[in-house]
């Protein structure tokens, strides 16, 4: 269980790290593009993010699904049902509220729909770093039930 732990770790601390660059650097960033190649531009962040972002985004929901059907020591039920939950409302979020906007912004750069990319992006951004919290709490329990390992 520690593998899945450490697993499910480096992929939620992932996703925190990639929310946060996104939502402080990059989606704001758009807006300096320019009309007249946003719709190439739109295309490949599409394209490359999805290499870092799909394997990341599977990798967690696997493991938090294998997490929550499991039993281990350092997370309650609770605990692993309410991160569950979050990953449920991230996929939501994701499909439901930043696809169609990037949908939109597929066709060229629309003012309206690169706000609403940003201001929704908030969302993900919150439930990201909750998730990040949840699982940190985790991997603290987990590391001070190990055993000390002697030089």
């Amino acid at each position: 269980m520690r593998a899945l732990l450490l697993g499910h770790a480096a992929s939620t601390l992932g996703m925190v790290a990639v929310i946060w660059f996104v939502q402080l650097v990059h989606y704001p960033l758009f807006a300096q593009v320019g009309a007249a190649g946003f719709a190439r531009y739109e295309a490949l962040h599409t394209q490359r993010i999805s290499w870092i972002v799909v394997p990341l985004m599977l990798a967690e929901a696997i493991t938090a699904l294998v997490l929550w059907s499991g039993d281990v020591a350092w997370a309650s039920r609770a605990e692993r049902t309410f991160g569950a939950a979050l990953v449920l409302a991230l996929w939501a979020s994701t499909f439901l509220l930043s696809v169609p906007e990037h949908g939109r912004l597929a066709r060229g750069f629309d003012a309206a729909s690169h706000a609403r990319l940003v201001g929704t992006n908030w969302i993900r951004t919150v439930l990201w770093s909750l998730r990040g919290g949840l699982v940190l709490l985790w991997l603290w329990r987990a590391l001070a039930r190990a055993p000390m390992e002697s030089a």
